[in-house]
Order: structure tokens, then sequence, then C-alpha cells
């Protein structure tokens, strides 16, 4: 019995320049991951979201990995999140499955390991956009909260298209990643794989935590519409008034011409 771990990193991982960087050949290398086998069947998974997934390090290993990983990163988290799951190699079954939380495979082959490391990198990349979806919803609540206690927003608008800046970036980021949910093309011809693959998305709770978050992404969607029509209705009032004081001042001087 081992265990396989994951862990978010950094925002993104730059796949190019870290194969460039890394002395081992990968036995896996697309645009979006990395996977190497080094000795003594120790396998590092790299996805381009910013995860890393281990199996058969130890925990100096898998920090010293982490360490130069972080270097061809961008934005890296001061605490990475992280996940595992038990794995047991076991030659006497003919199908790998998942049972109790513990996946269970007849040998330590790569598309094996790709699958489970796979499935554990979408489940920590789901925690971390999870979290992120969670702070900007608590952030929109407070405006929305705001706004029904006072009538109004007391938010400058310099802060408030940052906020909706900063809302937009972070959902663009999740919308950029969303293929980490995407069936991996070695399922595809290979009824086993393709059957472990779901089983381990049903222990993960892959598509219902990504539905929660959807739903999460459309408030706040819905809440961006609301601040930016905000936005324009006090631009338009305030133009009409600086309009309307501008006509008065005029009247008034046409007024004083007159008189005098």
């Amino acid at each position: 019995m081992a265990k396989a771990f994951a862990f978010q990193v950094a925002e993104q991982i730059h796949i190019k320049q870290l194969r460039q960087g890394f002395a081992a050949a990968p036995e896996v290398a697309t645009n979006a991951e990395l996977l190497y086998i080094l000795q003594d069947k120790k396998f590092l998974h790299v996805f381009d979201y910013g995860v890393v997934a281990f199996y058969g390090f130890d925990e100096v290993e898998m920090s010293d990995h982490i360490a130069f990983i972080k270097k061809h990163a961008e934005a890296a988290l001061e605490q990475p999140l992280s996940d595992f799951i038990e794995v047991e190699v076991n030659d006497r079954l003919a199908k790998p499955r998942v049972q109790d939380d513990v996946v269970m495979i007849p040998d330590l082959s790569l598309d094996y390991i790709r699958i489970i490391t796979l499935n554990l990198a979408q489940s920590v990349a789901l925690d971390f956009y999870e979290e992120l979806a969670l702070q900007l919803l608590k952030a929109n609540k407070a405006y929305v909260d705001e706004l029904e206690e006072n009538g109004r927003l007391k938010i400058s608008k310099r802060n408030l298209l940052r906020f909706i800046g900063r809302c937009r970036n972070v959902k663009n980021s999740i919308v950029d990643n969303l293929y980490i949910l995407d069936e991996p093309l070695i399922t595809w011809e290979d009824p086993d794989l393709s059957r472990l693959n779901s089983r381990l998305k049903e222990s993960f709770d892959i598509y219902n935590r990504f539905r929660d978050m959807d739903y999460k992404l459309r408030i706040i969607e819905e809440n961006l519409t609301l601040f930016t029509d905000l936005i324009h209705h006090r631009e338009s009032s305030r133009l009409e008034w600086i309009i309307i004081i501008l006509i008065l001042v005029e009247v008034v001087n046409l007024l004083l011409e007159k008189l005098l």
C-alpha cells in the first residue's frame, strides 16, 4: 500500500520551460502536462494549471521537486493545497477498481498511474477554484447586503471597477482551465482505463463539486452585471446633473445680461 499525492503549488506552471529545465525525458509530454518516470518506479506528473502529482516519492523528495517546479511557475502559493489517495498494487487483480477510498491496480503501469494522478490533480484544482469562487461570492454578498441596507454602493467607481476586474480575472482563469474535467484520450480505447477514470471521479465527487462551483460563478456573474449597471446609472445621473447645472448657469447668465 502506498499513497499518491497532489499539490496545487501555483496558478500556472510553464510546461515548456519546465521540460527544458528538467534533466529527465518525459514519458508523456503535451502543452498541458508532463509525466516522468524516475528511478525505482517514481512517477512525477505536472499540469499547467498549477498542480504537481507524485507517486513513490518521500516528503523530502516531493519538497525538492516542488521548489524546482515553482521556479517555472506563476503566482506560486505560499501554502499549497493538497490531497492524496491510497494505492494498492495487487497482481492477483484482473482489472483495476476503487473501493473505500483505495484504488487497486494489477500493476504499476504508466496508464494506471496517469489516470490516478490526473483525477487526484483535478480534485486539488477544484479545491483551489472552489476557494477562489467562495471568496468572490462572499465579497459579492457584502456589496449586495450594502445595497439592501443603504440602497446604494458607497464604494468608489475606481475600487468597484478594480473589484469587477478581479472577479473577471478569476472567472477567466477558471474557464480557461475547465478542460481539466475532459476525459483523457487514453480512456477512449481502453474500457478498463475508462472505468477506472469514472470510478475515481465518483470517489472524488468531481462532477458534483464542479456543478456547485459553476452555480457560484453564475451568481457572481449576475452580481457583476448588476454592479456594472449601477456604475452606468451613477455616471449617467452625474452627467445629467452636470448638464442641468450648466443649463442653469447659462440661463442665469442670460438673465443677468438682460437686467444689466
